[in-house]
C-alpha cells in the first residue's frame, strides 16, 4: 500500500506495540509519554551512538542516524547505524541499552528497518544486528519470513488501533507493567479490575433460557 507522509507510522511504534498495544496507543494516538530510568538510559545510549564512531572492519562504510521509510508499509524512522560492506551487504545495527529482552519488540524494529532499506535501495537486507550495551555484544538477527510477516501484521494492527480511536486493554502479563514509564497514566491494575467486575456482573445476570 502507499501513503502520504501524514499517514506514516514511526518505526518505534512497532516496538511499542509488540511490547504493549495500550502503550503504543497512549504514545502515538494520545501523545502521552513519560520518562523513567529505562527510557532515559535508552535515550542516552542513542545520543552516544550519534556522537561516537565505532570501530568497524576495513572497507566498511557506516551511516549513523540514517532516515529510512517504506511507502508500501507506511513506515518511517531512523536506523541507529547502517553498515555498507565491501561485498555489497547492507547491514542495519540497532543499539539497545540493556540485555536481551524476553519479547520480540527489538527484533521487530530491526526487521522493519531492513524492509525499509530494501525498498529504498532495491537491495536485499537478510540480516542485521542488535548491539546490547549491557553486554557490549552484538546479537545477529535473521530477517526471515516469519519476522517479515510479523512486521507487516504489526504495522496493520497499529493502523487499525490508531484509526479505531479506542484505548486497547492492558497486556495480560503483569511482569511488563512495573517497568513501563506510562504505568501511572495507563493504570493497568484498575483497567483489569474493571474488566473483571464487568465479567462478574454479566455472569450474575445471565439470560433465562426457560
Amino acid at each position: 500500500m502507499t501513503s502520504s507522509d501524514d499517514d506514516l507510522i514511526p518505526l518505534s511504534a512497532l516496538n511499542q506495540y509488540a511490547y504493549c498495544p495500550r502503550r503504543c496507543y497512549l504514545i502515538h494516538a494520545e501523545g502521552e509519554f513519560r520518562d523513567n530510568v529505562h527510557t532515559l538510559r535508552g535515550t542516552h545510549e542513542h545520543e552516544r551512538v550519534d556522537r561516537e564512531r565505532h570501530e568497524v572492519s576495513v572497507g566498511v562504510r557506516v551511516e549513523y542516524g540514517l532516515p529510512v521509510w517504506s511507502r508500501r508499509l507506511s513506515l518511517t524512522g531512523k536506523c541507529d547505524a547502517v553498515e555498507f560492506r565491501p561485498d555489497g551487504a547492507v547491514y542495519p545495527v540497532e543499539y539497545k541499552h540493556g540485555k536481551r529482552k524476553r519479547w520480540i519488540n527489538d527484533d521487530l524494529q530491526l526487521a522493519a528497518q531492513a524492509l525499509c532499506l530494501e525498498e529504498m535501495l532495491e537491495h536485499p537486507v537478510p540480516k542485521g544486528a542488535i548491539f546490547h550495551q549491557q553486554s557490549r555484544r552484538r546479537r545477529e538477527v535473521d530477517v526471515d519470513g516469519t519476522l517479515r510477516q510479523a512486521v507487516e501484521m504489526t504495522a496493520e494492527n497499529i493502523r487499525r488501533i490508531l484509526s479505531g480511536g479506542k484505548l486497547p486493554a492492558p497486556v495480560d502479563d503483569a511482569r511488563r507493567c512495573p517497568e513501563c514509564s506510562l504505568h501511572d497514566t495507563c493504570q493497568p491494575e484498575l483497567a483489569r479490575a474493571a474488566d473483571r467486575l464487568s465479567e462478574l456482573r454479566d455472569g450474575l445476570f445471565e439470560p433465562d433460557d426457560g
